[in-house]
């Protein structure tokens, strides 16, 4: 199992929104594949599967979360 965390999207991000999850929770997701969306205060970013597995969302919709805090897992 590998953490899912909030990626480095900028030089200056210190904390992202949660938009949406693209992929339902315990479904099968391939690397590479977009599996949620997030908000910095200038744009809209698709973060991707790093690894092939089983997605375990961990993180709400609509909340904050700082860069480096584990929203979720890849099983």
């Amino acid at each position: 199992m590998a953490d899912l965390i909030v990626p480095r999207v900028g030089v200056s991000v210190k904390e992202v929104t949660i938009v949406e999850w693209l992929v339902e929770d315990g479904a099968t997701v391939t690397t590479g594949q977009p599996i949620l969306v997030v908000a910095t205060d200038k744009t809209e970013v698709e973060i991707e599967a790093t690894m092939d597995g089983t997605l375990k969302h961990g993180a709400a919709p609509e909340e904050d979360y700082v860069v480096g805090a584990v929203i979720g897992a890849i099983d």
